[in-house]
C-alpha cells in the first residue's frame, strides 16, 4: 500500500525506524527512541502512526529475541544466534527505513503485534 504524502510525513516515519539507534548510547533506548518520536509525532498523520507503531512492535519483539539469544550462550547457540539477531534488527530497520522514506508500508517479518 503506498502513500501519497508530503515530505515530512515521509522523514518521519522514517526517524520512527532510525530512531532505534538511540540503543547504541543508552540501554533500551532502542525501544525509547521509536516509542517518543512515535508519541509525539503520530497525530501529525495516519502514515507516522502506522510506521511508529510497526517500529515499537519490532524493537519490542526483538529485544525478546535479544535475551533469548544471550540467555542461549548457556547451551552454546547463543554463539551464532547473538550476532544473527541483531544482523537481522539492523538489517530490517534500515529496509523499514528506506520504505516508510519511499512512502510506502512496511510490516516487519517475525514479531508479534502488540501494540
Amino acid at each position: 500500500m503506498s502513500h501519497e504524502l508530503n515530505k515530512d510525513a515521509r522523514t518521519w516515519a522514517m526517524v520512527c525506524h532510525l530512531a532505534m539507534l538511540v540503543g547504541y548510547l543508552i540501554p533500551f533506548g532502542n525501544i525509547i527512541g521509536p516509542l517518543v518520536v512515535w508519541q509525539v509525532k503520530k497525530d501529525e498523520s495516519p502514515f507516522i502512526d502506522e510506521h511508529g507503531r510497526e517500529a515499537v512492535n519490532f524493537q519490542i519483539c526483538y529485544t525478546i529475541y535479544i535475551f533469548v539469544a544471550a540467555l542461549s550462550f548457556l547451551v552454546l547457540i547463543g554463539f551464532i544466534l547473538l550476532p544473527v539477531v541483531i544482523v537481522a534488527q539492523i538489517v530490517f530497520t534500515v529496509i523499514a527505513a528506506i520504505k516508510a522514506n519511499s512512502g510506502e508500508s512496511y510490516r516487519f517479518p517475525y514479531i508479534f503485534r502488540l501494540l
